[in-house]
């Protein structure tokens, strides 16, 4: 371990960040449910232009009469999630709109929470902007103004509403994920609420992470933020997701979209790593679109959560596009996390590659569910699959369930697959080496994870490394 690592385990208790919970203070709390009156005074609240109503009120029209996705092979189950039974709407008690930019302006329990979470110092060390949602609402955006200068936003959704309406109107759930995609989809397009918006001009590299924070204090509430990223031609940027919430006895609700548009030779990094409290539903839909010669890549640690359903898709338009998926999910008793990664080749001689990893304890379930689909005339192009399941013991469970259509001859595509429990052989090994049995297995499962660890700035990758951890205590010996 590092220095640097020890001092970060030195100065982080990373259970006790994640662990707490505030009192409930809020300027505006919607009445729990689902209708149009719900819809229209969301909208009302946020003084949103008639065009952004008329978006919601028709996305709700599609969630009315979409059925809940059934039928799904070793699908989890969400008899539970009941829209009526859920808070979709808390601004809280924020006085300025679309967030703060001098940190000191939050209030006390507010900026105490954020604290706890090390966003501050995150952004003093590693960051060229952050924003941190509470709730329904971004109470706090900043951004370097070395970035500014070039043009470069990074603002939440309402603000990109007000100030750069004519980009959310025509890219906000119109071409990467329209209403109609599914069922949550259509939910999240009529009551989102929050998030981030991020434009990149052309030729600009960001050479530092923007972060994003989201945070659900309240028992029973949904959140439903909405992160839209337009990388314009030859730019370069990526974008770091963390989010958690406390446990309570009732359950929460997480339904976020994410949308990104890598145009010509654009590159854009998202990386998240969650760590819903596990009452959470976090059902998700992510997807990215592609010109010739971008590159999109996904980088995903699925920690907490009682159920999630989330595949990251990747449309490759252009000639030459590219995408790279590499995802980590971590079941404990209680979990099921059925997650995955889909890419379409539209066109020749794209190239994806997918690295899934999943670890399984207690009696939890992981699942990898993934689509591949190469079009016709899609000449030229290639992609990689690799799956790798860890099971502690014979409670747990472990499925892969991938898809592939080929539709074009002049292709490359290779798939595989390994299920195992950690080896007794390698633990002896580690163990004549002077390690405990827990040490060995807790080395083990490091260097199973590692592919997703490598990819993040060490504050996040050792962060990864200690919620492992923390999910692990009580399972080894």
């Amino acid at each position: 371990m590092s220095t640097r690592e020890e001092q970060y385990f030195k100065d982080t208790d990373v259970q006790n960040r994640f662990d707490f919970k505030k009192e409930q203070r809020a300027a505006f709390i919607a009445e729990k449910g689902l209708n149009e009156e719900t819809v229209r005074v969301i909208s009302a609240d946020k003084d949103e232009p008639e065009w952004m109503l008329e978006r919601r009120l028709r996305a709700l029209r599609m969630f009315q009469k979409m059925p809940m996705p059934t039928g799904w092979p070793g699908q989890p189950d969400l008899s539970e999630v009941d829209v009526n039974a859920i808070v979709p709407y808390i601004r809280p008690d924020v006085d300025v709109r679309g967030g703060v930019k001098d940190w000191m302006d939050l209030p006390e329990d507010i900026r105490d929470t954020f604290d706890k979470l090390g966003i501050p110092e995150a952004e003093r060390n590693a960051l060229s902007g952050v924003g941190a949602q509470y709730e329904s609402e971004i109470v706090y955006q900043n951004m370097q103004e070395e970035w500014e200068r070039q043009g470069v936003v990074f603002c939440d959704m309402d603000k990109a509403v007000r100030d750069h309406p004519e980009l959310v109107e025509e890219y906000f759930m119109t071409k990467c994920v329209p209403p109609s995609d599914n069922k949550f989809a259509a939910l999240h397009g009529a009551i989102w609420s929050g998030g981030s918006f991020v434009y990149v001009p052309e030729g600009i590299t960001v050479e530092m992470p923007i972060q994003a924070y989201f945070r659900m204090n309240s028992a029973g509430m949904g959140q439903f933020e909405h992160t839209l990223i337009v990388a314009e031609e030859g730019s370069e940027v990526h974008y770091i997701e963390g989010c958690s919430a406390p446990k309570y006895s009732v359950f929460n609700l997480h339904s976020g979209c994410v949308e990104v548009f890598v145009k010509e030779d654009a590159h854009v990094q998202y990386s998240t790593v969650q760590n819903w409290s596990k009452n959470t539903y976090n059902l998700n839909t992510k997807r990215a679109i592609v010109d010739a010669g971008g590159r999109m890549e996904w980088i995903s640690g699925s920690m907490g959560s009682k159920t999630t359903m989330l595949y990251p898709a990747t449309i490759l338009n252009g000639r030459g596009a590219s995408d790279n998926h590499i995802t980590i999910a971590f079941a404990s008793e209680g979990q099921n996390i059925d997650t995955g990664a889909k890419v379409y080749h539209n066109a020749p001689h794209t190239k994806s590659t997918i690295v899934s990893k999943s670890i399984s304890r207690g009696g939890g379930r992981t699942n990898y569910r993934g689509l591949v689909r190469i079009a016709h005339g899609a000449k030229g192009s290639s992609c990689a699959v690799e799956c790798d399941a860890l099971m502690f013991d014979n409670e747990s469970l472990s499925d892969t369930m991938p898809h592939i259509e080929i539709h074009e001859s002049e292709v490359d595509v290779a798939h595989e697959a390994t299920v195992g429990k950690i080896g007794d052989d390698d633990i002896f090994y580690l163990q004549s080496r002077g390690l405990s049995d827990d040490e060995a297995k807790q080395l083990i499962v490091s260097g199973f994870i590692e592919p997703i660890t490598k990819e993040l700035p060490i504050e996040y990758a050792v962060e990864l490394n200690r919620l492992v951890e923390l999910e692990m205590e009580g399972s080894l010996g």
